[in-house]
């Protein structure tokens, strides 16, 4: 199984680096799985936080994927616009993909190469009113939300869920925890400043009474 990991400037690091250390676990442990980093080109470019990652793969040379992730970050409002990456998505999906998954804002890259279209789908906290406000996606308050071949995550960490989840579904919960346990990811669930600081947040995220 191929994925391709989509980044471009200004890209959110945990966004695509979380997914990309269970998928690569998944590889590891004994699975056909191998991850790909896919850019525009494949000159280094700078994330959000300052990191700087090389893509191994160009839109030009690109293999055909069995999975696609979208992550997301300041630099996709910038990449809603970018005809070479829309088509690139657009054409995977069409022509190779059995999912394409975004996490945070990597919605509305999804959203432009028309794989919303009716869906159910989620993206960070702070942006869920535009994705509402965008008409013909029915918006889900949720950690991650799959309909049919689409995935999508809510914000930065959330990706890191849906990657695990998505593991579960293609290679079983044996295999998923294995994934977790070789990773040792066990997310605490504490609220920092109590959970009157997190009201913004959406209801999935509050702590359960």
């Amino acid at each position: 199984m191929k994925i391709g990991v989509l980044v471009f400037p200004a890209v959110e690091e945990l966004d695509f680096v979380g997914p990309w250390e269970m998928f690569g676990m998944w590889g590891l442990i004994g699975s056909s799985v191998r991850t790909h980093l896919v850019g525009q080109s494949t000159e280094p470019l700078r994330c959000a936080k300052g990191l700087t990652v090389v893509p191994e793969f160009s839109f030009e040379d690109c293999p055909p994927l069995d999975v696609l992730l979208v992550p997301g970050g300041q630099g996709t409002r910038q990449q809603v616009d970018n005809p070479a990456l829309i088509t690139f998505v657009k054409h995977q999906v069409e022509q190779h993909t059995r999912c394409v998954m975004s996490v945070c804002t990597g919605a509305f890259i999804l959203h432009r190469a028309g794989l919303l279209l009716g869906r159910r789908a989620t993206t960070h906290w702070a942006s869920l009113k535009r994705l509402r406000e965008l008409g013909d996606v029915q918006v889900v308050e949720e950690r991650w939300v799959v309909d049919g071949p689409v995935w999508t995550s809510a914000g930065v960490s959330a990706g890191t869920d849906m990657a695990l989840a998505y593991i579960d579904h293609v290679s079983g919960p044996a295999t998923a925890s294995k994934v977790q346990m070789a990773v040792e990811y066990y997310p605490e669930a504490r609220f920092y400043g109590g959970e009157d600081a997190h009201t913004k947040a959406p209801r999935y995220a509050l702590p359960r009474k």
